[in-house]
């Protein structure tokens, strides 16, 4: 008996887009100018639905090709062909199988007949079940082939990574689970960092997806160990972790770390952790007499020092632990005891307040706690290093006494974090600290080394701010002023620079109506040879560690573009961190680099000068070379970079990654280009000057608001 056809999906306009790789305002042209376009088939007025085998139609009637990616092309075949067997765990487990086939396997696969193809899924699918947490038995049939097609498709061309991704926006759908916020990477980067040398074996008892296991491998962990209460994300995190560290030991449980510890014996070298903040169901009342709590029983109301010190329980003596917590765990009454016991006995080493806005909840301001397991006879801890990387302070001399600009605390939260400056400040102050905790002299106003005697007062409050703004009355008030004179001079002078550059006109109306231009995508233009898109991590990434080092050149030895440079319009500011072999990719002048992300925070794209030549380019940036006799770099930076490309061309849910081969180019010929191009330039300019007048105006109002309110400084008159 055949099956009724299933239901067409419903699709938005903005996916409407997406499937024909035009921008949004392109769509809305056409649901006016074309009567033929498919009516809306629910939704609502402001934002109605589609039916997406009804566009299709209309899309082929008008001879445009689905330029959705795989990734998209999957997310769009869940969503119309509904997988009725154990939800997306056995697609994950798929996953996993498929990125070790060949493209050439993984394509006979999708040409299958329907029965052929679900049974080859299953038996890949099954092969992987042992590795992954909780998976439920494989089962698969006819009515899940446009699945299983799309799937094998999708890691084929994009990998494994990107349909992980879709799978798992569809089961945390599905599961309704909520409070399962992704680590972000440059704060899983800095977390990692802050461990000293390179860990063998690490553990996450909250791993979430996985965010802080990857950082650690990508700093040479080789033992991944990590639990996590949904079995959703448990599945997430090994799958991603055996896809993005093929060489390292992956273990990870689903369960409740601190109720039920699932590595029980396990000792490791460092302990990495975003807990679950304010739970007041941890288990405290069963949980009383835990060995664990060797520095006393964490209050009901404090379940993240139950995470501190199930982390420390967890270390080898001399191992580091460093969690994310909430800035109350610093300072409750509560949590007193329990904090004056682990400054006391040598426990609490660091304490790092982050800037509102980095990490959900985005209203907070998160601290990073550094932890060390005390070695039994090892040496005094006399003092806590205290850094508040959220203070108003512009500038902070990291090792080797390089400037790194900061937002302010008044930035507003909508604002990306500068992760250059708050990671240069951080580990400026953590490795000066380090190999010298007795004599560190700390910065006022932004770190401090506080002795433990002066912390164990009544309250014991360890929160960076109270303690690091006391420091800024150390400051000497002759070089307070001179300081702020020159900062004033520097801010006159760029207020002038600002004013000329605003002031030039490149523009001229384009008349009744907007401009209308045939385009190519970047797929199309790499193919023709107009430009080269350079893959910023090369296949050798799966050899980590094993990079080349040492002479001048070597991929040690270069700085790292990072996609928060382009942003904030600095130079390279990152680490290679092992990431790169001599293989890689290296910014030349005139590349067009684009962040992987897409934000409204600052520029998405811009052209390499002398001061990016010769760097790498981040994890999070894309790398374009364009042939110059056919494409002016600053024409491409441009049209790459622009809202509406950037939104046509990405992808996912509470991250949106940008497909670098979807972005669009107007064909134009190379002097209308170049037309462009200075206008663009004319931009990119404009942009600097007021990011320039912008730091200098925040950085001399600081000066002067610090003087006067710490005594350095005297109003006019006085």
């Amino acid at each position: 008996m055949s099956q009724p056809p299933a239901p067409s999906a419903q699709v938005t306009a903005a996916e409407i887009s997406r499937i024909a790789g035009v921008t949004r305002a392109t769509v809305s042209n056409w649901r006016r100018r074309h009567e033929d376009f498919p009516e809306p088939s629910g939704g609502t007025e402001s934002s109605p639905l589609y039916d997406l085998e009804s566009v299709r139609a209309w899309l082929a009637s008008r001879g445009h090709a689905s330029a959705a990616t795989p990734s998209e092309e999957l997310r769009t075949t869940l969503r119309l062909h509904a997988h009725g067997g154990g939800g997306t765990s056995d697609l994950l487990l798929l996953v996993l199988a498929a990125a070790d086939r060949s493209p050439e396997e993984l394509t006979a696969a999708t040409q299958l007949p329907d029965a052929d193809l679900a049974a080859r899924a299953q038996r890949d699918a099954a092969s992987t079940a042992d590795a992954v947490p909780a998976a439920e038995t494989v089962r698969f049939d006819t009515g899940d082939a446009a699945v299983l097609r799309a799937l094998y498709a999708c890691v084929r061309d994009e990998g494994g990574q990107a349909a992980l991704g879709v799978l798992a926006e569809r089961e945390l759908e599905d599961s309704a689970a909520s409070g399962a916020y992704q680590t972000p990477a440059p704060l899983a980067d800095l977390i990692a960092r802050l461990i000293p040398g390179s860990p063998a074996r690490v553990l996450d008892p909250a791993c979430g997806s996985g965010t802080l296991l990857a950082a650690a491998a990508r700093r040479g962990a080789r033992e991944l160990y990590g639990q996590d209460t949904l079995p959703v994300q448990a599945r997430r995190s090994a799958v991603s972790l055996m896809l993005t560290a093929p060489e390292a030991t992956v273990t990870v449980h689903a369960a409740d770390s601190l109720r039920a510890d699932a590595f029980p014996g396990l000792v490791a070298d460092a302990v990495l952790c975003n807990p679950p903040f304010g739970a007041r169901d941890w288990g405290h009342d069963e949980l009383a007499y835990d060995p664990r709590w060797a520095y006393g029983v964490p209050p009901r109301a404090e379940s993240e020092l139950a995470w501190v010190q199930h982390a420390l329980a967890h270390l080898t003596p001399g191992g580091y632990a460093v969690l994310l917590l909430p800035p109350a765990t610093a300072g409750r009454a509560s949590g007193r005891r329990v904090r004056a016991e682990l400054v006391r006995g040598g426990a609490l080493r660091a304490v790092i307040a982050l800037p509102v806005g980095a990490a959900v909840p985005l209203h907070v301001g998160l601290q990073i706690w550094v932890l060390q397991r005390p070695e039994p006879g090892g040496p005094e801890r006399k003092s806590v290093l205290f850094v508040d990387t959220a203070a108003d302070a512009a500038t902070a001399a990291g090792r080797g006494g390089t400037a790194v600009t900061a937002r302010t605390r008044g930035a507003s939260r909508s604002a990306s974090p500068d992760w250059a400056g708050i990671t240069a400040r951080a580990l400026g102050a953590w490795r000066a600290f380090t190999e010298s905790p007795d004599t560190y002299e700390g910065e006022p106003g932004v770190a401090l080394a506080a002795g433990v005697l002066d912390l164990l007062d009544d309250v014991v409050d360890l929160t960076p701010a109270r303690l690091v703004r006391a420091s800024r009355a150390e400051v000497d008030p002759a070089e307070l002023s001179v300081e702020a004179d020159a900062t004033r001079r520097s801010l006159v002078e760029a207020a002038k620079s600002l004013a000329r550059t605003a002031g030039q006109e490149g523009w001229s109306a384009a008349g009744a109506s907007a401009r209308d231009w045939r385009t190519a995508t970047a797929s199309d233009l790499s193919r023709g040879g107009a430009l080269t898109l350079l893959r910023t991590l090369p296949d050798s990434v799966r050899s980590r560690g094993q990079a080349a080092g040492g002479g001048d050149g070597r991929p040690e030895t270069r700085a790292v573009l990072t996609g928060s440079d382009i942003a904030a319009g600095s130079g390279p500011t990152g680490e290679p961190m092992g990431l790169y072999d001599d293989t890689a990719p290296v910014i030349a002048v005139g590349d067009v680099l684009v962040r992987a992300v897409a934000s409204t925070d600052g520029p998405m794209a811009r052209v390499a000068g002398e001061e990016d030549a010769g760097a790498l380019p981040g994890p999070q940036v894309h790398l374009f070379r364009p042939d110059p006799t056919r494409l002016d770099a600053w024409f491409l930076a441009g049209f790459l970079g622009a809202e509406e490309n950037i939104a046509g061309a990405s992808t996912g849910s509470t991250v949106l990654t940008v497909s670098p081969g979807r972005l669009r180019v107007p064909l134009l010929p190379l002097e209308e280009q170049r037309r462009y191009g200075e206008a663009f330039r004319h931009v990119h300019a404009l942009r600097a000057e007021a990011q320039r007048a912008t730091r200098l105006a925040e950085e001399t109002a600081r000066l002067l608001s610090g003087g006067l309110t710490g005594g350095q400084l005297l109003p006019r008159g006085t």
